[in-house]
């Protein structure tokens, strides 16, 4: 049985390692390149590029994996199976149908809802009470293709992306091996997605994270968790972009101006909203690290009466 692994993030490494761990043959694991990152910019190796080179594997990273070179580097190992998980890129229909099975998703949502690049996230900002993984038949639309399995797991208040990230990411490596086995069976049932129940969770940018103070108390803190730890949720004071990274809420009825600062204590920084309070307890300013508002106190004065 072989099988071609195609994915780039954090995300994507553990079903990498559960599917080469049930024995699988992963003769080529597809990545993207590398990039520079850092105050160095170094080129850095993607996360799933690093675990195959732990577990021998042989990494191919090409620019365009639709080119005829990839087509043919990926047609000679004739694959059972392309699992992909976060890749990056999309595959056009005669890489689609080169496995002698399925060329499998690993999405990280409900499909049909949450289609696109960031389903964690967009799942947390709403206000989701549930999110989950859905084993994918890959077709050449987004997202749209028939569902082998899916696994559901509650989206608790204190959960933050990178929580929500690691549970679906453990769900998923467990989840990939069973539809991997149900076909091979014959014993899978694939099952058409309701287009018209779909949405889309489009790709994160930094300006997605401006607050604005005149939401709900609920609706920001879900927007911290959300993208927390990247790119943040943030606001500004005195022509600093601060990032805010915890906060508690207090649903209380006032009168007073949303975004107005209204106490400031080593507990917290508490903020008028449209139905209550935010309390800050964790923010970084511009080249400083991270750290509580308990921490920030020390060396720096917060302007009570200020309005974000």
């Amino acid at each position: 049985m072989k099988i071609i692994y195609m994915g780039t993030p954090e995300f994507a490494v553990k079903s990498l390692e559960h599917i080469f761990n049930h024995g699988y043959d992963i003769p080529l694991v597809v990545t993207q390149i590398d990039k520079k990152k850092g105050r160095g910019k170094k080129l850095q190796p993607t996360p799933v590029k690093e675990k195959a080179i732990e577990l021998g594997i042989e990494v191919f990273q090409p620019e365009d994996i639709n080119s005829d070179e990839s087509y043919n580097k990926l047609k000679n190992i004739d694959p059972d199976f392309i699992v992909v998980a976060a890749y990056g890129q999309i595959l056009k229909k005669r890489i689609l149908e080169l496995p002698k099975y399925n060329c499998l998703n690993i999405h990280a949502s409900l499909l049909p809802k949450y289609r696109g690049a960031a389903p964690i996230n967009w799942a947390i900002m709403n206000g989701d009470s549930y999110t989950g993984i859905t084993i994918m038949n890959m077709e050449e639309g987004l997202d749209t293709g028939g569902m082998f399995l899916k696994h559901e797991i509650p989206i608790e208040w204190e959960d933050d992306s990178q929580i929500i990230h690691d549970k679906l990411a453990e769900v998923g490596s467990n989840l990939i091996i069973e539809a991997i086995e149900l076909i091979v069976s014959g014993d899978a049932e694939l099952t058409p997605q309701k287009h018209e129940e779909s949405s889309y969770a489009p790709l994160l940018y930094k300006g997605v994270g401006n607050i604005d103070w005149t939401k709900t108390a609920r609706k920001i803190f879900k927007k911290v968790m959300g993208l927390k730890p990247w790119p943040s949720a943030f606001t500004e004071y005195k022509g600093q972009k601060i990032k805010i990274q915890r906060v508690d809420i207090e649903e209380k009825e006032h009168e007073i101006t949303p975004g107005t600062i209204v106490d400031v204590e080593p507990d917290g920084i508490k903020v008028a909203v449209s139905d209550g309070f935010i309390i800050i307890k964790q923010l970084q300013f511009p080249g400083k690290r991270s750290m509580t508002v308990k921490e920030l106190l020390l060396g720096n004065d917060i302007e009570k009466g200020y309005i974000f």
